[in-house]
């Protein structure tokens, strides 16, 4: 049984450079990066120091705050350097990896022998407690407290999101493991584009279909729609392709954090997807771009993704890269062109839509704002892309003006930055919304804890 929710706010960006449907490379990769800025609010600590041998599973990282949390290496072989920066941060620990895996052995599980206690245990010891995530604020899942619910978006809508069904094809099995595991913890809601999803059927899921365009596949618009987080409640969120990892380490005793990526973008060369794990370099991936071209590098997608530059590394909740061009050219008089028939216009500002409407379109958008940030006045241009019954104008005003009353009233506790991703694309004032959202966390992680 499924309870099915059409969505009638929302925007499909028809961005050019989705990935086809094969496997273009399986990459054996040759130095791999764990970042702990790839999870908010960490507080982190070495578990190891440069020359150390580790093999995929051992740990490398441990939570300062909860030391049975740790953070384990996605491939055998030796720590090549630790990166800091300012004031000794700790940005990255590189290893150089084998051309072999070799695993730490967890031992395979019999889930329904499983209680909550032994899956946390089993999660925490090897490194893939870091794939749940709380709401509110967007942290590494506490271990001690209960949540009333973990949610898992089957299906992405983000723009050239990698498919769901063809990055996963064949690990159907791992999912059911995941699930069955995670339930012992936490009743878990699984929510779907349609009822013909290939992982449609995982049993132990309380199912859910969203229909509607961008951000229905956001799982923070489908919790709102399906049990709202209020205050003092918290919900865990774990994503498809890291399901299937744990189900994975639940069938084999193993750490296997291979994952499909998809490689997408105006700007890649012949789209498609490889084989790898988290944290690869981007460099490993040259032959989809053109390193001579002004580029960006983004890991994950074009709304929220990083832009971790052509030297940076895959983020470990990732499974796409999407390579844009650098929007630096000035065009004089842009907005009193009518008839800009390689610009795409979420207002219809331009004629061509019509067009566009008749025979749908791909553009080669690229990063340019198309002018400065410029005063913040009321609009409902956000509540035509916003499907969340809550204020993004005046949340994203509290947070600039830091009151967390006001946050709270807003909704703050409902929301990360790719909630309001939207809203920042089609802001006529330019604003960065994400970047005000998420200094609004940070301050009631700070204030609140």
């Amino acid at each position: 049984m499924s309870n099915n929710i059409q969505l009638k706010k929302g925007l499909n960006i028809p961005i050019s450079g989705a990935a086809d449907q094969s496997i273009r490379k399986v990459i054996v990769p040759d130095v791999v990066a764990i970042k702990p800025t790839d999870f908010r609010a960490l507080k982190a600590k070495l578990a190891v120091k440069e020359g150390d041998r580790v093999l995929a599973g051992s740990p490398v990282l441990i939570n300062k705050e909860c030391a049975d949390i740790v953070f384990t290496s996605p491939v055998s072989g030796t720590v090549a350097e630790v990166v800091r920066g300012e004031k000794r941060k700790l940005l990255e620990v590189r290893i150089k990896a084998d051309q072999a895996v070799e695993y730490v052995d967890f031992g395979k599980q019999d889930v329904k022998a499983l209680d909550a206690e032994a899956v946390k245990a089993l999660l925490m010891k090897s490194g893939l407690w870091a794939c749940l995530i709380e709401r509110p604020y967007g942290v590494v899942a506490n271990p001690a407290a209960t949540p009333k619910a973990i949610f898992v978006s089957a299906f992405s809508t983000a723009p050239l999101a990698a498919e769901v069904e063809f990055a996963l094809a064949g690990e159907l099995a791992n999912i059911q493991a995941a699930v069955s595991a995670l339930g012992k913890i936490a009743p878990v809601h699984m929510s779907f584009a349609s009822e013909k999803s290939a992982f449609y059927g995982v049993e132990g899921a309380t199912r859910h279909i969203f229909t509607g365009a961008h951000p229905a596949g956001n799982v923070g618009v489908q919790i709102h729609h399906v049990s709202p987080i209020q205050k003092g409640e918290t919900v865990w969120t774990v994503t498809m392709h890291e399901l299937a990892i744990i189900g994975r380490l639940l069938n084999t005793g193993k750490y296997d954090a291979t994952r499909t990526i998809a490689v997408t973008g105006p700007k890649a060369i012949k789209p498609a997807y490889v084989k790898a794990v988290a944290g690869i370099a981007i460099s490993a991936l040259k032959e989809f771009f053109d390193a001579s071209e002004g580029l960006r590098y983004v890991s994950g997608d074009c709304l929220t993704g990083k832009n971790v530059g052509a030297e940076g590394f895959l983020s470990f909740h990732d499974n796409q890269v999407t390579i844009l061009k650098e929007g630096n050219e000035y065009e004089a008089f842009g907005w009193a062109k009518p008839f800009r028939f390689k610009q795409f216009s979420s207002s219809h500002t331009y004629f061509h839509w019509i067009l566009s409407w008749l025979s749908p379109k791909q553009y080669d958008l690229d990063t340019n704002l198309h002018g400065g940030e410029r005063a913040f006045v009321v609009s409902d241009v956000y509540g035509k892309v916003f499907p969340m019954n809550l204020f993004p104008i005046y949340l994203t005003k509290a947070c600039i003006a830091k009151d967390i009353d006001k946050m709270e009233k807003f909704g703050i506790y409902e929301v990360l930055e790719e909630d309001l991703a939207l809203c920042e694309y089609v802001c006529p004032s330019k604003i960065n919304i994400q970047q005000y959202i998420a200094e609004g966390i940070e301050l009631m992680i700070k204030e609140m804890a």
